[in-house]
């Protein structure tokens, strides 16, 4: 939800932070929503409009998809969280001038649990 500025006018989100919210309301479901549902899932007085414009932008990028079975106007995600998750990785590593590096510095912050789970993914063992 959006607070207010020292003077008194609602704080704006970030067209990331909106997308967020959008793919995170789809996420949350089994079935795609429209717009409308979308919007009563978010809240925070977010006009309908701009739930649709995000969609828009959502599906230009390719991480939504418009229902062609179902209800007209519906959407869905293209890639569940783990997987867009696991682009970015891919994507922030491609990007740097040495992605061992990276990986070691990432891997430094992981949780206990976490790194365990990185072991046993790689199939090594740990302490």
């Amino acid at each position: 939800m959006t607070g207010t500025s020292p003077h008194g006018r609602a704080d704006r989100r970030s067209a990331g932070e909106l997308e967020s919210e959008v793919l995170a309301a789809l996420w949350a479901t089994e079935q795609a929503l429209t717009p409308a549902e979308i919007q009563a899932e978010i809240g925070g007085g977010l006009a309908y409009n701009t739930v649709h414009t995000i969609l828009r932008r959502l599906y230009d990028k390719g991480l939504v998809l418009r229902d062609v079975a179902g209800r007209r106007g519906a959407y869905r995600p293209a890639k569940n969280a783990a997987e867009l998750t696991a682009e970015a990785m891919h994507q922030a590593l491609d990007r740097g001038p040495d992605p061992i590096a990276a990986l070691q510095q990432f891997v430094t912050g992981l949780s206990l649990e976490e790194e365990r789970a990185l072991r046993d993914l790689l199939g090594g063992s740990g302490p």
